[in-house]
C-alpha cells in the first residue's frame, strides 16, 4: 500500500493549513532572528577578533530593536493564523511523505544474491541539531539553512560513490580498506595495490567557515593517482569523491597519495571498524535526528531526493497532545527524518506522553516503518522493519528514558504484529536514534540495564556499562566545535584516533550524583559518551535468516556542521 504525500486528508485542509502557517511564520521568523542576533557562535567571535571588528555591539543593538519591532507588529497576524493552524493539527497525519525517482544511481550490492545466499543492507544515523537558527546557537551552531544544504550534499556525495576497496602493500597494513578513509599527505611509495587505476576526484571544499559565509561547498576537479582494487573489476573505473582536503591542500593539483591504513578490530567475531571522512557507500536507509526546522527539512529533502526515492519528514504531532488537552503543547515536531531507497509500505508514529521541561515542547517519539526490499524468494517477498527514535534529553532523568524504552519495545511489537503478512520474509529489524544516554556513565546505569538490550543487539556494547575496546564516543564538546583539531573531516578523524585528543574534544561520562567519577577502569581505553545507537535483532526475522555485522563506521564528514558524530552499520543477512 503506497502512502499519500500530503499529511492532510484533502486539499482544502492543506490549503487552510498553508494560509494559517503563512500568517504565523513572519512572527516566528522575526523572533528567531531576534534571538540569533544576540547570540554568537565561538567561530563568529573568533573571526571578529581576527578581523578586529568592533561594530558588533551596534549591530546587536540595532538588530534587536528592528526585529523586536517587527515581531510586535506581526503578532496580531500570527494570533489569527494560530487560531486557524492549531485546530487543523487534529486532521494531520504525523508525517509528510515524498516520493520521487532517484536521479543518481547507486551500486546494487545484492546482484546475484541467489547464488551467494545472502543480502546486504547499509544504515546510517546522525543527529544534526537543525533547530531554528536562534535556538541552534545555544549549541554553538548557527546558519541552520546553510548547514542543512551542506549536510544533504555531503550525505549524497558519500553514499553515492562506488564501493571500492584499497589494498595496501605494506607490512603494517591492516588489510582491505575502503576509500572513504581520508587521503592524507604521506611519504612517497611506489606500490600500493594490485591494480593501477587513474582516479580524478571531484572535490567538495567544505568547512565551517564557508557555511558561515553563506557559501555552499562546490565541486571541483583535480588530478589524483590511486591504486585500487574495485569490487567489480570489469566495470569502468568510476569517479572517487574526496571532500576532505586539508587547508594546505585546497586548490592543489597533482599526484595524491593513497589513504593510510587504519586499525581493524582484532577480536574474533567482531566486524571491521572504519573511521571514515566520507559517509559509507551504497547506504540504503538514512535516519536523522533534530531536524526540527521545517525549511531545513525541505532543503534536506531536495538534496537527498536525488539518491533516496522515499523520504519521511516533518514527523511528529503539533498543538495539544494528547488531543483535547492543554497540558502539553507541542511547538516542534519530533525532529526525526527518514530517507530510504526502499518503498515504504507502512508507517506509524507514536509521541512520548511523558516529556518534561523543554523536551516536552517537542513531539519526540518513535517512528516505525515497514519497507519493501524488492526481492523475492520463491513466492515470498522480502521486507524489512526500521525504527527510529529520539529519547528524553535532560540528564538525571533516567526514569523517564526507561519509561520511553518500555514504550518503544511495546510499540515496535504492536506495529510488527499488525503489519507482518504470512507471504513475507523479514530480513532485517533495526532500531536507531539518539538515545541521550551512554554505556559508560555511572549516571546512566538504569538505562544501560534496560531489557531492550536483551532483545536488540548493540555491536558496540560488551555489556551493561562496558563498551568494547574500539568504541568511540559520538558527542562532541560544543565549545570546541571550531577548534583546528575538529573543524575539518581530516582533522576530526585524526583526533578520534588519538586517545589523548579524544579526552579534550569528546564529551566525558557523567558521574552519579555527587560521587567522584573514576573513569576509565585501569587498563581500559578512554571512550567518551556514545549517544547515537544502531541496533539490530534476529529474533523477529524469518526462520533460517542469520545476521552478521560486516562493518561499523564512524563518519567525520560533517565536522563543523553538527555536534554529533554520525555512525553507520552494514549488515549481511544469510537466507
Amino acid at each position: 500500500m503506497s502512502l499519500r504525500e500530503s499529511p492532510f486528508p484533502n486539499g482544502f485542509a492543506e490549503s487552510l493549513h498553508t494560509v494559517g502557517w503563512g500568517l504565523v511564520f513572519p512572527c516566528f521568523w522575526f523572533l528567531d532572528r531576534l534571538i540569533a542576533v544576540c547570540i554568537s557562535t565561538s567561530l563568529e567571535r573568533r573571526r571578529r577578533r581576527e578581523e578586529e571588528c568592533y561594530l558588533h555591539p551596534l549591530q546587536v543593538f540595532f538588530g534587536f530593536i528592528l526585529f523586536l519591532f517587527l515581531f510586535l507588529i506581526s503578532t496580531p497576524f500570527a494570533f489569527l493564523g494560530f487560531l486557524l493552524w492549531a485546530p487543523l493539527q487534529l486532521t494531520r497525519r504525523p508525517f509528510s511523505y515524498r516520493h520521487q525517482v532517484a536521479t543518481v544511481e547507486m551500486e546494487n550490492r545484492n546482484v546475484g544474491w541467489e547464488e551467494a545466499g545472502r543480502v546486504t543492507f547499509g544504515f546510517v544515523t546522525a543527529n544534526l541539531c537543525l533547530l531554528p537558527d536562534g535556538l541552534a546557537r545555544f549549541n554553538n551552531l548557527g546558519h541552520s539553512q546553510n548547514r542543512a544544504l551542506a549536510i544533504g550534499q555531503s550525505i549524497v556525495q558519500g553514499v553515492s560513490r562506488p564501493h571500492i576497496r584499497i589494498l595496501i602493500d605494506s607490512p603494517s597494513s591492516s588489510g582491505t580498506l575502503s576509500p572513504s578513509i581520508s587521503l592524507l599527505p604521506q611519504s612517497a611509495s611506489t606500490s600500493y595495490g594490485a591494480t593501477d587505476a587513474q582516479v580524478q576526484p571531484g572535490r567538495v571544499e567544505q568547512s565551517a567557515d564557508t557555511v558561515l559565509d553563506g557559501e555552499i561547498p562546490k565541486t571541483s576537479t583535480g588530478d589524483a593517482s590511486v591504486n585500487v582494487a574495485s569490487d567489480h573489476m570489469n566495470q569502468q573505473q568510476p569517479v572517487l569523491w574526496n571532500c576532505n582536503q586539508n587547508s594546505n591542500q585546497q586548490g592543489s593539483r597533482g599526484r595524491r597519495n593513497p589513504p593510510r591504513a587504519l586499525r581493524m578490530l582484532g577480536k574474533a567475531g567482531d566486524a571491521p571498524l572504519e573511521l571514515s571522512t566520507l559517509f559509507p557507500a551504497n547506504v540504503d536507509i538514512v535516519c536523522l535526528e533534530e531536524v526540527f526546522d521545517k525549511r531545513a527539512a525541505k532543503k534536506l529533502t531536495e538534496a537527498l531526493g536525488s539518491v533516496f526515492s522515499h523520504i519521511l519528514y516533518d514527523i511528529g504531532d503539533y498543538a495539544c497532545q494528547p488531543c483535547g488537552t492543554c497540558s502539553s503543547f507541542k511547538f516542534f515536531n519530533s525532529g526525526l527524518f527518514l530517507a530510504s531507497r526502499f518503498p515504504v509500505m507502512e508507517a506509524q508514529y507514536h509521541c512520548f506522553p511523558n516529556g518534561r521541561g523543554e523536551d516536552a515542547l517537542a513531539s519526540k517519539g518513535l517512528l516505525c516503518v515497514k519497507l519493501q526490499i524488492g526481492l523475492q524468494k520463491g513466492e515470498k517477498k522480502m521486507v524489512g522493519f526500521f525504527n527510529c527514535t529520539h529519547l528524553h534529553a535532560l540528564e538525571r532523568d533516567g526514569v523517564i528514558r526507561c519509561e520511553q524504552l518500555d514504550m518503544v519495545t511495546q510499540w515496535i511489537s504492536e506495529f510488527q504484529t499488525m503489519t507482518q503478512q504470512q507471504d513475507e520474509i523479514v530480513v532485517f529489524d533495526v532500531l536507531c536514534g539518539d538515545f541521550n544516554f551512554d554505556n559508560c556513565s555511572p549516571d546512566d546505569r538504569l538505562e544501560q540495564n534496560h531489557s531492550l538490550f536483551n532483545d536488540y543487539r548493540d555491536p558496540c556494547r560488551a555489556g551493561p556499562g562496558k563498551e568494547k575496546p574500539w568504541v568511540i564516543g559520538t558527542l562532541l564538546q560544543q565549545p570546541t566545535l571550531y577548534d583546528e583539531n575538529v573543524k575539518t573531516p581530516d582533522n576530526l578523524q585524526r583526533t578520534l584516533e588519538d586517545e589523548e585528543l579524544r579526552k579534550v574534544y569528546l564529551a566525558p561520562p557523567v558521574s552519579q550524583g555527587s560521587a567522584p567519577l573514576v573513569y576509565p577502569d585501569p587498563g581500559e581505553p578512554w571512550v567518551g559518551r556514545r549517544l547515537d545507537y544502531l541496533l539490530y535483532r534476529e529474533s523477529t526475522l524469518t526462520d533460517h535468516c542469520r545476521t552478521e555485522v560486516e562493518e561499523f563506521t564512524y563518519v567525520t564528514q560533517l565536522a563543523g556542521l553538527t555536534d554529533h558524530i554520525p555512525v553507520g552499520l552494514r549488515l549481511n543477512v544469510t537466507l
